[in-house]
């Protein structure tokens, strides 16, 4: 597991999370396409509440292949998305974006999850570093995007989290029941990390 966050060294970027949609903030859905339907995961809006509070940015990264499919467009997707930020609202949550990939697993697109392109354009409209974030969601592909751009990667039970889990095929730094638990370890990781830097100022 990762427990250091460049100790020795207080970065001035603001950090973020980076979350996945489906199984991760919301539930579970084949191939979501009602705005309706859009429902906030137990733990969800506490815990990523909890990660506004420690200064975190919030960036949903999600697969979409739905569109790509035909299943549904571009403009519902944006309905399902504003939803989304209504009911996180409620809970007193801000989501700074949503980066999406409307492709399929045929496209072989550089935006498609685990490939890099969505964080890579995140990274780049809010000038953070992606090895100083938090990835987190329910999929193998959300494990091994975080990995492939070296953040601290949580899998949550949610979803598909727990099914992943149990195949013990993923190496995630943590497994949590879900949002609100990795919020509590994050909490816990910057502490640790604060230490460190104010212990190594102490010995210059």
């Amino acid at each position: 597991m990762k427990t250091n966050l460049n100790f020795g060294c207080q970065t001035t970027q603001q950090r973020f999370v980076l979350l996945d949609r489906d199984g991760t903030i919301i539930k579970e859905c084949h191939y979501l396409s009602d705005p309706c339907r859009v429902e906030l995961l137990p733990g969800a809006g506490e815990g990523l509440r909890l990660m506004q509070e420690m200064g975190l940015g919030l960036v949903a990264v999600t697969n979409q292949s739905g569109i790509g499919r035909g299943f549904f467009d571009e403009v519902r997707l944006g309905e399902i998305h504003q939803r989304l930020r209504e009911l996180l609202a409620h809970a007193g949550v801000y989501l700074e974006d949503v980066y999406f990939c409307p492709h399929t697993p045929l496209d072989y697109c550089l935006c498609r999850k685990p490939r890099t392109g969505l964080v890579e354009q995140a990274a780049e409209k809010y000038g953070f570093n992606p090895q100083d974030s938090f990835v987190i969601g329910d999929k193998p592909c959300d494990i091994e995007l975080g990995q492939r751009v070296g953040a601290i990667t949580f899998l949550v039970r949610t979803g598909y989290g727990a099914e992943v889990a149990a195949s013990q095929t993923l190496s995630p730094d943590y497994v949590v029941d879900d949002l609100l638990e990795a919020a509590r370890i994050i909490e816990r990781l910057i502490a640790l990390e604060t230490r460190e830097i104010v212990n190594n100022a102490a010995r210059l």
